[in-house]
């Protein structure tokens, strides 16, 4: 089985975040955020949108003269396709490669110690269910 590989570029991304973030949204109401981050004028903005509409990252409704985008796509879809493509392409395929890099690179909190504690003992009872 072949995996679907979700690829948005960057600029894709920021917008998808919004979308995922505050929902449905006009190309203004996208562009007013964005430009909180990083100036970006209107007509790339909604040149992005329109592409984004025919890659069906995302839909567009009218809604008398307005056009309200959101997103086509889940954020897990696409967090789960950026892991898998870095843990194939980076750390060849071994998953525990890519979780002993981040521990190892950066402090985890109580809170996501504790809920990795919680994945491992789950994972270790499902394997057990599994003999």
């Amino acid at each position: 089985m072949q995996k679907i590989v979700i690829k948005p570029t960057e600029a894709e991304l920021d917008i998808l975040q919004i979308l995922w973030r505050f929902g449905p949204q006009t190309v203004k109401q996208v562009n007013e955020i964005l430009n909180k981050k990083k100036e970006t004028g209107y007509t790339t903005t909604l040149k992005f949108m329109q592409i984004m509409t025919e890659k069906d990252l995302c839909t567009r409704e009218a809604e008398g003269k307005l056009h309200i985008y959101k997103a086509n796509i889940k954020e897990n879809q696409v967090k789960r396709s950026a892991v898998s493509a870095i843990i194939d392409k980076v750390f060849e395929g071994s998953a525990m490669e890519l979780v002993i890099q981040t521990l190892g690179n950066y402090k985890a909190t109580d809170k996501e110690l504790s809920e990795l504690k919680s994945l491992i003992k789950s994972m270790e009872e499902e394997s057990k269910n599994q003999k």
